[in-house]
């Protein structure tokens, strides 16, 4: 059985810090101080554990994060993969924003309502993205270029001559 973990003696200035953490408004932060203090008072994991009512392995997690980190590990980061990128770059955002100004029509689809999957297959006929993505991931494009899904439908018009005034009749 491995020894219990504890932290490296605390600094003043790191102890003030994990202090000002005991009244922060976040709860991740409150907690990994309150694991980092009880940790520098000579606690071992599994009492910090039951003291705070979570796991030992969470415990362990935020004293290897200060060995690590110092006191930025009171910050909670992003859970998303390193690995992990967005399908479309720059490039072909705007390709996508000049495809949703076209009706669908425009490419052989039997309706002039664009709708997230259709927007992802056209994109993907066209050659905007290298493989057929889901309609969330067209809207994640769409929120990161500032465009509501709301908003998109309204650039919608038709070749119908009474089409403002039945448009008009239909929203109110």
């Amino acid at each position: 059985m491995k020894p219990p973990t504890f932290v490296r003696p605390l600094l003043d200035s790191e102890r003030q810090a994990l202090q000002t953490g005991l009244r922060s408004p976040d709860a991740f932060t409150l907690r990994r101080a309150q694991i980092l203090l009880a940790s520098a008072d000579g606690r071992s994991p599994t009492q910090i554990a039951d003291s705070l009512s979570c796991a030992t392995q969470t415990v362990r997690n935020a004293i290897r994060a200060f060995q690590a980190a110092g006191i930025a590990c009171l910050k909670q980061r992003s859970h998303r993969p390193a690995s992990a990128h967005s399908e479309l770059d720059g490039i072909a955002c705007e390709r996508l924003r000049a495809l949703l100004h076209r009706s669908p029509r425009d490419f052989g689809k039997p309706t002039s309502l664009w709708t997230l999957e259709l927007v992802a297959h056209v994109a993907f006929a066209r050659g905007i993205t290298s493989r057929r993505m889901s309609g969330e991931s067209v809207r994640q494009a769409l929120v990161r270029m500032d465009i509501g899904w709301k908003r998109a439908k309204r650039w919608i018009t038709s070749p119908d001559p009474a089409y403002l005034r039945k448009r008009g009749r239909a929203i109110g």
